[in-house]
């Protein structure tokens, strides 16, 4: 890699000082394995899984991919994998959300005389002339017989069209495509530009996004299109149904290069952006600098295996860990803020696309592990957005509120940062924002603090609700206690037991309650006092205190005996079955986030080798290196963090807790790179998924958990693993992870 390539690296990635000084450490120290040929972008893209397979950078802004499917649950990301036409491509797109949005910014080149109809301009594609690739994606278009090839920077994408020859070779630019457009603007700038902005509302109901598009041909005719009529003559125009287009003379073979900038900001910064981040029009230059910045993230975790298949699934899956939270800030340290209102910060980089319902599960909790430079930048992004907006994050999209999905999930995001060493964060402005979530009246709030869990009556979601309001109070009680504030400790600790109050003795079960239990019940059932599932997946949901609920259920034998009735009952549901609910064993769900942790509580059971063949049979059954090879949508990361911690044989059941349930490793070797410059390396020896002993740092090991403190401070863990089950490895009392609520 060569000095300015690398040199603007830094500039793209972090504009701290620092960080370059630690980019150029560890690839100075470690070197890169390119592990960026074992990514997939496919991958997920079939099914449900909702990814994209076009280019982008690691949490980039830009996400630059082609459009396949304009509306429906499986064309969330705007690509399927069975689809054979396409309308476009965008510069934005969500990675495996379960509603659809972005979008921003479609071209399209044709040949011929142009024309505007999303199906008038589209093509038929083969799959056999699509390729992807970690930061490029290249196509045929069938129709025209232009190749497509793409590329993109944090802030920028790149495109590639190779024409035939043609005296009509055109580029169309569609502002109407995917979302409601509120406001649009098209201005041509001489005959090698074009600028303007887009403000849109679909989950995000006021997104802003300006561009700047620059050719690296002069064209020869342009128009701008505005209610299906054509002005050729038209320079300038706004409203909500803009299209344009440009054309040019080609001959055959030639590449016209076009550029793209965007900016939530303004017009000037987006030209800013693409300034810094491509002053030139070199595409081998983005491309490879862009699988550079992929090498330099995936190279955090080093796996090493003969199973090429193997490591494509896991880099492929710490790839899709690493496309969100997207960058939402400018080159300049400008941004737009939860006011909507232009912020500057010189100290952080600030996000936007936060899935925190899904993401704080093992998303975080990895990131957290691996990146704590960024780590501290959410937490930073929280504090901006709550000064600004008066609210933490539920699900933030450029900066719109969706209020998507329950509980206040930034917490547990917070509580992993205070207690997982990450440091640049003010703690108190951090802990106040924790604690007014908790103290707010919305979203069965008033209820929950009233009653001690929400009635049913008029509050939907009402148990799955009181659930995570109650694991988020004890990461709220636990940062608390590390800041000596006693009161605020004892309040929210009690709060954290008002699981308690929807635990129905006679079943078992997390039941809806209004004074007493709903009645009839059906565990079965799918209704609106759960989210997106029933009482099977969410009667599993204490992980701040299984030691009470054990005590509850009557010990550990009844809690591993209720964990075996859940993958071995029925798969039926009754009710409505929302389309999240895939990937079932009995009713454990692995398609949605909600039965995650689940399959590591017979560790804290004392059956460590249950946990150990089940999230074995997960890995295998529900993560393939197919496009359908995801068992549910990708959750901006959450399904393959699962399965990138999983392979790594540990997983913390309880977020802002410091122990990590241990499963069933699967590779000879795998050293995660720490940011204090020191490794912790997981080996196994043997095959089969059952742990047979163990040893840490050389000692013998017979815990079924470790300690935050033995990963961070380095060191070598060794499994010696085979296809039966050694019942007395990390059973034994003091052995097995514990989270409880002594108070």
């Amino acid at each position: 890699m060569n000095a300015p390539i690398f040199a603007n690296t830094i500039i793209i990635m972090k504009h701290h000082f620092l960080f370059g000084i630690c980019l150029f450490f560890t690839v100075l120290c470690f070197g890169q394995n390119d592990y960026a040929k074992y990514v997939n972008p496919f991958i997920g893209t079939g099914g449900h899984g909702h990814t994209f397979p076009g280019p982008t950078v690691p949490f980039g802004m830009v996400q630059l991919s082609p459009d396949t499917r304009l509306k429906g649950w499986d064309g969330c990301s705007g690509y399927h994998y069975s689809d054979n036409v396409i309308y476009g491509f965008s510069h934005t797109h969500l990675s495996g959300t379960g509603c659809s949005d972005y979008g921003d910014i479609l071209l399209m080149p044709t040949v011929g005389k142009p024309k505007f109809g999303n199906k008038q301009y589209a093509s038929p594609f083969k799959k056999e002339n699509e390729k992807a690739s970690a930061g490029y994606y290249s196509v045929l278009l069938e129709k025209s017989k232009v190749k497509v090839e793409l590329t993109a920077t944090s802030r920028s994408g790149l495109h590639k069209y190779t024409f035939p020859k043609s005296t009509s070779a055109n580029i169309i630019l569609d502002l109407t495509h995917r979302d409601r457009v509120k406001q649009g603007e098209i201005n041509f700038v001489g005959n090698t530009e074009i600028t303007g902005k887009r403000i849109s509302a679909a989950w995000a109901n006021n997104q802003m996004l300006f561009y700047v598009i620059q050719f690296s041909k002069p064209f020869t005719k342009s128009g701008i299109v505005k209610a299906n009529v054509v002005n050729e003559s038209l320079k300038h125009d706004t409203g909500s149904l803009l299209k344009a287009f440009v054309s040019f003379n080609t001959e055959e073979g030639e590449v016209i290069y076009t550029r793209v900038g965007i900016s939530a900001v303004s017009i000037e910064n987006a030209r800013k952006n693409l300034a810094e981040e491509q002053p030139e029009f070199d595409f081998e230059k983005v491309k490879n600098n862009a699988a550079f910045l992929w090498n330099n993230e995936l190279n955090k975790i080093n796996v090493e295996s003969t199973d090429e298949e193997s490591k494509q699934k896991f880099y492929t899956a710490l790839y899709h860990c690493m496309i969100s939270p997207n960058m939402y800030m400018d080159v300049d340290g400008s941004y737009r803020g939860r006011d909507f209102q232009i912020h500057q910060t010189p100290s952080f980089n600030y996000y936007t696309v936060f899935s925190l319902w899904d993401t704080y599960r093992a998303l975080h909790p990895l990131l957290t592990l691996i990146d704590k430079d960024r780590t501290s930048d959410f937490v930073n992004t929280f504090i901006a957005q709550f000064e600004q907006g008066g609210r933490l994050p539920v699900w933030e999209l450029s900066s719109c509120e969706t209020d998507c999905m329950i509980g206040y999930h930034a917490i547990p995001v917070i509580a992993e940062a205070f207690m997982k060493d990450v440091k640049n964060f003010n703690q108190e402005k951090a802990y106040a924002a924790m604690k007014n979530s908790a103290m707010e009246d919305r979203n069965g709030l008033r209820s929950y603090k009233e009653n001690g869990y929400i009635k049913f009556m008029g509050e939907g979601q009402n148990v799955s609700r009181t659930l995570e309001y109650a694991y988020d109070d004890w990461c709220i009680a636990m940062v608390a206690k590390k800041l000596g504030k006693t009161d605020d400790y004892l309040y929210f600790t009690k709060r954290a037991l008002n699981y308690k109050n929807l635990f129905d003795p006679s079943t078992g079960f997390m039941r809806p309650k209004q004074d007493a239990f709903m009645s009839p019940f059906d565990p079965y059932r799918v209704d609106h006092n759960y989210t997106e599932g029933n009482a099977w997946q969410y009667s599993f949901y204490v992980p701040h205190d299984l030691s009470g609920q054990m005590n509850l259920l009557g010990g550990k034998e009844k809690l591993a005996a209720f964990l075996d009735s859940l993958f071995t009952t029925s798969s039926k549901l009754t009710g409505h079955s929302p389309p999240d609910i895939t990937g079932m064993i009995g009713q454990y769900v692995h398609g949605n986030e909600p039965s995650h942790q689940i399959a590591y509580e017979y560790n804290y059971a004392g059956q460590p080798w249950k946990t150990q063949a089940m999230t074995r049979r997960i890995m295998n059954e529900m993560y393939h290196a197919a496009p359908d090879g995801l068992a549910g949508n990708e959750d901006c990361g959450q399904m393959s963090a699962w399965y990138v911690m999983s392979a790594l044989g540990f997983y913390a059941v309880c977020p802002g807790g410091s122990q990590y349930a241990i499963g069933s490793p699967i590779f000879p070797t795998a050293t995660i790179r720490l940011e204090n410059q020191k490794q912790f390396t997981v080996k196994t020896n043997g095959s089969g998924a059952y742990i047979q002993a163990a040893q840490l740092n050389g000692k013998p090991y017979n815990k079924s958990y470790l300690e935050y403190s033995d990963i961070n401070n380095g060191g070598v863990i060794e499994f010696k693993m085979g296809n039966e089950p050694n019942r007395n490895w990390g059973s034994g009392v003091s052995e097995v992870p514990v989270t409880k609520i002594g108070e």
